[in-house]
């Protein structure tokens, strides 16, 4: 059997009871560490505190180990129970559902525990979560790449009155260009997270490239960091204003506001923008 356990967004004890008692019956535990991240997944003992509370030790995949060797973890689960752990909810990267294409075509039993996620969580700013259309990803850009494809996409949903859930680029065990041109062993770059200040500076960059009206500095947004953990920090304003404030540390993400129900105007009311924050 291969488990598909999702870890919700905060900490070690956000697991289901039912995920909990699929890793302590597991042969083998595998963390998906590229997708995402933990509340404390950036500290020296975050991985111990799972290993932990879980009760067994942990193997963590990064991307490479994943995508092009997940074959191998697959096979284990012929016979063995093996879980895979996957921050937030298991379908919230597309890896994951191409790993239960996998499993089931080589006849792998499949369970999926669900959990949490951003794309649920964000409804704490009291935006409603009927009203969000097509979720974005806002890549880092580069000097020779500078992505904008997001901009139709959220030029639709604004179009159509609906907010826009923008999600931000994390960069992990990434190998570098040089080692990629040069072949043999792999360097990989230093681990990057974008936060909502980057993602505005790159949205402003883009509406003025294109010019069409879509948002810009007065636009209503939400910026969230750290979702589901005990800091977590939720500020709603301006996109001027928010460029300004120290969200802190990862994870960010952002929701450009559609046109608002007098109760969203509310909620929102409770994270409104300070000139102190």
């Amino acid at each position: 059997m291969l488990y598909i356990i999702g870890l919700g967004l905060g900490d070690e004890k956000d697991i289901t009871l039912r995920g909990l008692e699929a890793v302590k019956k597991s042969q083998k535990v595998y963390m998906e560490a590229y997708t995402s991240l933990l509340s404390f997944g950036l500290s020296a003992d975050g991985l111990s505190n799972l290993e932990k509370f879980y009760g067994k030790p942990i193997i963590l995949a990064d991307r490479e180990m994943v995508e092009e060797k997940a074959g191998a973890m697959i096979e284990e689960a012929i016979h063995n129970d093996v879980a895979f752990l996957v921050v937030g909810d298991p379908f919230g990267a597309t890896t994951h559902s191409d790993l239960v294409v996998r499993a089931k075509t080589l006849g792998v039993k499949v369970e999926v525990v669900h959990n949490a996620s951003v794309m649920n969580a964000v409804g704490i700013c009291g935006l409603q979560l009927y009203h969000y259309g097509e979720t974005v990803s806002i890549p880092f850009f580069t000097e020779t790449w500078r992505p904008d494809s997001f901009y139709e996409k959220i030029k639709k949903n604004r179009s159509l009155g609906l907010h826009t859930l923008c999600l931000l680029d994390i960069r992990v065990k990434e190998p570098t260009f040089e080692s990629l041109c040069r072949g043999g062993k792999k360097q990989y770059e230093p681990p990057r997270y974008m936060s909502v200040n980057t993602a505005i500076e790159q949205l402003l960059e883009v509406e003025q490239k294109h010019g069409d009206s879509v948002y810009g500095e007065d636009t209503q947004c939400v910026g969230f960091a750290r979702l589901g953990s005990e800091d977590q920090t939720i500020v709603a304003g301006t996109m001027k204003q928010l460029e300004s404030v120290d969200f802190g540390a990862p994870l960010h993400c952002l929701v450009i506001v559609g046109e608002t129900h007098p109760v969203e105007e509310e909620m929102l009311e409770f994270y409104k923008y300070k000139s102190g924050n």
